[in-house]
């Protein structure tokens, strides 16, 4: 079987309410503050576009800080460094290694590939840092094709250009709406909650 991997959340933290309560603390007096002003800049139509190449990480700044009414500078710095601070989840990481090995000896596993939602700039980031990469065969970044999930057109894009099967391929993300869209198209379909959950979830599937 095909298996594809989200990255943030998945392979690597995600965690944008701590992010921002080292950023604005003094804007911040609880986690739940934290939470709703990360839903307001990541959740956000600017960020979306910024997840897809159509923004800049410069404009994405520009406009978050003036609808927010947050500094720029300390946004800015935020913004640019996220890529360097999404560290990899271990046990996931051992997980895909461990699938990696496999697909090398040809025990279930056929393909290992990402679909990520991800600026250019991050990518970049993370492709140049994390040699563990090395053990997918291929995937998209969002940035680089001007397409997000849910979109089915970047699923398509991906299945097209891998060839491959849907009824033998695995989705795996931590955001049910986008393992919700695989499931629509004929893939398989786990939504993330923590590597044994992944592998135990995978057992059932016979991998």
């Amino acid at each position: 079987m095909n298996i594809v991997f989200d990255f943030g959340a998945v392979l690597f933290t995600w965690k944008p309410g701590h992010l921002l309560l080292q950023s604005f603390p003094e804007r911040l007096p609880t986690p739940q503050d934290a939470a709703n002003l990360a839903h307001q800049i990541f959740s956000h139509a600017d960020w979306h576009a910024f997840d897809a190449g159509l923004l800049d990480a410069d404009e994405v700044i520009s406009r978050t800080a003036r609808r927010l009414d947050l500094p720029q500078q300390r946004l800015g710095a935020l913004v640019h460094g996220i890529g360097e601070r999404l560290t990899p989840i271990d046990g996931t990481v051992t997980l895909l290694q461990q699938l990696h090995a496999r697909r090398a000896a040809a025990q279930g596993v056929t393909g290992l590939y990402y679909l990520s939602n991800m600026p250019i700039s991050y990518a970049r980031c993370l492709e140049q840092r994390h040699a563990f990469l090395q053990c997918f065969d291929g995937g998209i970044f969002s940035g680089d094709v001007k397409l997000i999930k849910p979109a089915p057109d970047i699923y398509h894009m991906l299945q097209s250009r891998y060839a491959l099967d849907p009824a033998n391929t695995l989705f795996v993300d931590d955001l049910k709406h986008n393992v919700e869209t695989a499931r629509a198209l004929g893939w398989h379909g786990i939504v993330f909650e923590s590597a044994a959950q992944l592998q135990s979830e995978m057992a059932l599937l016979g991998l």
